[in-house]
């Protein structure tokens, strides 16, 4: 058996967060459909153009890798994305549910900038610059995401569903 180093770690992991950035990419814009609020509603189209260009990113790690960008299926982001859709099924027509959308949100990215976290550290470590570069920019943008929604909860997402 092959033995498992820090670079064959790093690969499987970018396989996964491929994986996930590709599922997410499609869960977007149910949960755009989904969102009452125009500036969730905006918010979900925002990321997904972003997201498009996280795809990108990885695909140019991979390049660096010299291995070619294909995914492996993440378990995370499957339940993560699951529990977006029974909130979606769970409280369709409620008064919760953009809160409910926005935290199941914050879920996908607190989990991508974990992983984006992570890769950017071991970019760093296995001497891979350019990757560590391209993952620490796409690190700040989920940030960003993650920081916006939480302003936007905050400004009347949560006191919405509290109201009613």
């Amino acid at each position: 058996m092959a033995e498992k180093t820090l670079a064959t770690l790093f690969h499987e992991t970018l396989k996964d967060v491929y994986y996930a950035e590709r599922k997410i990419l499609k869960a977007l814009p149910k949960m755009a459909r989904g969102a009452t609020s125009p500036k969730l509603k905006a918010a979900f189209a925002k990321h997904r153009d972003e997201t498009e260009v996280h795809v990108e990113r990885l695909q140019q790690v991979f390049d660096v890798l010299g291995k070619p960008a294909r995914g492996k299926t993440c378990d995370a982001i499957e339940g993560i994305l699951a529990e977006g859709d029974e909130i979606l099924e769970a409280f369709k027509g409620q008064a919760a549910l953009d809160a409910g959308l926005a935290s199941a949100a914050q879920a996908v990215e607190h989990y991508e900038i974990a992983r984006y976290g992570t890769l950017a550290r071991w970019a760093g470590e296995l001497g891979l610059k350019d990757a560590q570069k391209l993952l620490v920019t796409t690190l700040h943008e989920e940030t960003k995401t993650d920081e916006a929604l939480t302003a936007l909860a905050e400004g009347s997402l949560n006191s919405a569903a509290r109201a009613a």
